[in-house]
């Protein structure tokens, strides 16, 4: 079963600002509990909003123009919260966050359950701005703040064996009400090759814009892999399992025709609905040209040697 999103560009006079938001929920916070008393938890439902900072690592960044912050909570892909762009804000609410745990499987020599402090405790966070380019055809640039995968993976020793990373999603069709329709087959799942995951540039985001990540852009954690499009951003991680054969990938399995297990952004490859030849950066009118690898061409096309990248799509 196929359905088509709706991939419109909001006008700006529909999405909320992000002063009049942040207000209002702190108006709400007030009356529930008494602003001066409450603290807010990294995984709380809220947290959106809530300062996070950290360092910018500049060898990995982008002095492109940001994205508007409003563009960039307002415009999202998020299934499970709605298929519409803007149905994932609306929808925010739907993700409960609290608790949080992410399970750690497979070829490991240290698996189990971590949650989320457990999880985040040993590693120093860090901004990063990267572009992201959905397959779609829009684009972004955005301050994520996280650490590395690579870091993680060290931390839990995969064995030899490990040769992909796999990546799950909550599932909770009860408060996830985009679950309850079979436009895919939950949970949502993707995965990376070792030396993918592996690689400097592979983000574990917990926050953007100095902030604490919003529901709708994958609270309390998600993968930002800034050379494929942006599917492979897994959202909302629950799972990570280290194997040996290819995993199964959501957008892979739906529609291979149209979706790699790859993803990498290459403007040679036309989508068989749409070209990748140019993208529209949000916030602009004009097209540009897509670059190949997103243009991290010179951090990751090593590990595409020797290998049919359109046929690897």
């Amino acid at each position: 079963m196929s359905s088509k999103p709706q991939w419109e560009i909001p006008p700006a006079s529909e999405i909320t600002p992000h002063e009049v938001y942040l207000s209002r929920r702190q108006i709400m916070q007030a009356g529930a509990v008494g602003a001066a008393a409450m603290t807010l938890p990294l995984a709380s439902v809220d947290a959106a909003g809530k300062p996070l900072k950290a360092p910018r690592n500049a060898d990995f960044s982008t002095s492109e123009e940001l994205t508007k912050y409003d563009d960039v909570t307002g415009y999202c892909n998020f299934y499970e919260l709605g298929s519409g762009k803007r149905h994932p804000t609306a929808n925010a609410h739907w993700l409960k966050t609290e608790p949080w745990s992410v399970e750690i499987a497979g070829e490991v020599k240290q698996p189990g359950k971590l949650d989320l402090d457990q999880l985040l405790k040993p590693h120093d966070l860090q901004e990063r701005v990267y572009r992201l380019r959905c397959v779609e055809g829009w684009s972004m640039v955005i301050p994520w703040i996280g650490f590395p995968l690579a870091e993680l993976i060290k931390r839990v020793e995969p064995s030899s064996k490990a040769k992909f990373v796999a990546f799950e999603t909550l599932m909770d069709p009860i408060n996830l009400k985009g679950q309850q329709r079979p436009i895919l087959d939950w949970p949502y799942q993707e995965g990376l090759r070792m030396d993918e995951a592996m690689n400097p540039l592979t983000l574990i985001a917990v926050g953007l814009y100095g902030e604490v990540l919003p529901n709708q852009n994958g609270a309390p954690l998600r993968l930002v892999v800034p050379w494929k499009y942006g599917f492979k951003s897994i959202k909302s991680i629950v799972r990570i399992h280290f194997q040996e054969s290819q995993p199964r990938t959501s957008w892979n399995f739906h529609a291979p025709e149209e979706y790699g297990f790859y993803a990498n952004v290459n403007p040679q490859v036309r989508h068989p609905r749409w070209s990748q030849a140019t993208e529209r950066r949000i916030g602009e009118f004009r097209r540009r040209k897509t670059l190949v690898f997103n243009g991290y061409g010179e951090q990751v096309a090593h590990l595409y040697t020797d290998m049919d990248l359109s046929a690897n799509f």
